[in-house]
């Protein structure tokens, strides 16, 4: 298995970041689909390369795997209000990380996210093994 790029894990955990924090500030100014449900897409991608940085020669489908777990579980534990979890989800980084209702509509998100995710993993963990005959523009 190779090894995934720290440095470019860090810089898409950045963009992510910046896109999903993006989607819910300026939502008004999106397309409704995109307002509603980008920002929770983004966060299983965001989970997905925090655990690929982590685990960096974790095969494609391990980091997933974990990713939908973590997101699973966060989703889940909208379900629990004690005051302790409640308070630190009423800090910014609190609320982001760990999200305030519990929305079926959110698992569909994490797991649309985590898809993208895997796909944008393995195109860039195959790009230098095919031969450059196979890597030619079609014309």
């Amino acid at each position: 298995m190779r090894r995934r790029n720290r440095l470019l894990q860090l810089a898409l955990i950045v963009v992510v970041l910046i896109l999903g924090i993006g989607s819910r500030r300026y939502g008004d100014h999106l397309p409704g689909f995109i307002a509603d449900y980008a920002g929770d897409t983004l966060w299983a991608v965001a989970a997905f390369l925090a655990i690929g940085l982590v685990l960096p020669r974790a095969s494609t489908w391990v980091v997933a795997g974990l990713a939908l777990l973590v997101s699973l579980a966060v989703e889940l534990s909208q379900l629990y209000h004690a005051p302790w979890i409640d308070s630190m989800r009423s800090t910014t980084v609190g609320g982001l990380l760990l999200g305030f209702t519990f929305l079926w509509s959110d698992l569909a998100c994490y797991a649309v996210g985590v898809g993208l995710a895997c796909y944008l993993d393995i195109a860039g963990l195959n790009a230098g093994r095919f031969p450059s005959s196979f890597r030619q523009p079609i014309r």
